[in-house]
């Protein structure tokens, strides 16, 4: 039986692209505010507006001095996928591990750094719904030639392993690797690092889910019984690198437990009024504002901040989760490679707007088992 997707599922597609209105941009929602914040990175703002006075200056500019931004439209130049014009948004969305710990080093010359989660969110032209594509790290690729942060370029390969892209070349060569082999133009990317990322959780007070399994990951350190648990940081943390506990063993066992985490992260983050407690809002926005990197023309507090505004109302209902149709490479079983025409209807997809058909992914390895874990 195929793993959950959440979202209604159907096929049905919407109507044509609107008319050309020039770069996606972020727009303000039509509907009613919601009491509550919208994610991370509203709740320092508002908690910032009601300390009042100076202190907002302030406050402003400390969350966006945390922010980490790369040039990725000057590194990848012209030749790439037409933007799409009709409203509809693309954003890849990268985990990374410094392995040092140190918050945006990536491209910096760090032995090691790389990015152990990639996944394409399409936002669609209403802002309601959206699609999340999950690329297996492990998937074999055609990476082009990608220029370094410090001059120079790094040769192209034929066969190399999707995150390898990330090793050679940061986040600009890992867009540039996506947009190769879908089609699909990246309008922004974001970058969270997984040190960050346990911090921000503690901070939350931890993110409630489900196993309907025990979960037993020696190389990870995860070990939950089945039942109902509240996941403080590091043992989040140690969920969404879990790979050898669950499935196969390999990364497709892992992507399942990373699309359920962010679906319960999602319900948590709802839960949080940011006008409660100021201070703790202010001390979460910090936080996220400092895990986070991003594209320039997204790294500042106010453009995330106008991001999250528009994102507000897809909740897990509306968010439509797959992972990239897969099979085993027959040369070595630890990899996998693209399912050619299988993954080309998922792009088409997301090119056109429209929501990626379920017989899409139905001959997919990485489609086989139901999730082990549940909001």
């Amino acid at each position: 039986m195929p793993h959950d997707r959440h979202g209604s599922g159907n096929e049905d597609h919407r109507g044509p692209a609107a008319p050309d209105h020039g770069p996606p941009r972020v727009r303000r929602s039509r509907r009613k505010p919601r009491k509550k914040a919208p994610r991370f990175v509203a709740w320092g703002a508002l908690g910032a507006v009601v300390a009042g006075g100076g202190g907002v200056a302030y406050a402003w500019h400390h969350l966006d001095g945390n922010i980490q931004g790369t040039d990725v439209d000057a590194a990848l130049g012209h030749d790439r996928p037409a933007r799409q014009r009709d409203g509809s948004m693309n954003i890849l969305l990268l985990g990374s591990d410094s392995r040092a710990g140190t918050h945006g080093q990536y491209g910096r010359g760090v032995s090691g750094a790389r990015a152990d989660t990639a996944m394409v969110l399409h936002v669609d032209k209403t802002h309601e719904k959206a699609s999340v594509v999950s690329i297996p790290r492990d998937t074999m690729v055609e990476r082009p030639q990608c220029a370094q942060p410090h001059g120079g370029a790094a040769p192209g390969a034929r066969q190399a392993m999707f995150n390898s892209s990330y090793q050679v070349g940061g986040p600009a060569c890992t867009v540039k690797t996506v947009e190769k082999m879908s089609g699909v133009r990246m309008d922004h990317y974001l970058e969270v690092d997984f040190k960050g990322f346990q911090k921000l959780i503690d901070e939350l007070g931890g993110v409630d889910i489900t196993t309907r399994e025990a979960i037993h990951d020696p190389n990870s350190g995860l070990s939950l019984t089945a039942g109902k648990h509240t996941l403080k940081g590091k043992q989040a943390l140690a969920l969404v690198r879990t790979r050898h506990g669950v499935g196969d063993g390999s990364d497709l066992g892992r992507i399942q437990l990373q699309q359920a985490f962010i679906k319960a992260l999602i319900h948590r983050a709802e839960t949080v009024d940011p006008l409660s407690d100021p201070t703790k809002s202010y001390s979460l926005a910090d936080t996220a504002t400092k895990t986070i990197s991003a594209d320039s023309d997204l790294a500042s507090a106010d453009k995330l901040l106008g991001l999250a505004e528009e994102l507000r109302g897809i909740g897990p209902g509306h968010l439509d989760m797959v992972t990239m149709p897969v099979t085993y490479d027959a040369r070595d079983a630890g990899r996998v490679k693209p399912m050619e025409q299988a993954s080309k209807r998922v792009w088409s997809a997301l090119r056109q707007d429209r929501a990626i058909p379920r017989s899409a992914t139905e001959g997919s390895v990485g489609d086989r088992t139901d999730s082990p874990v549940s909001a």
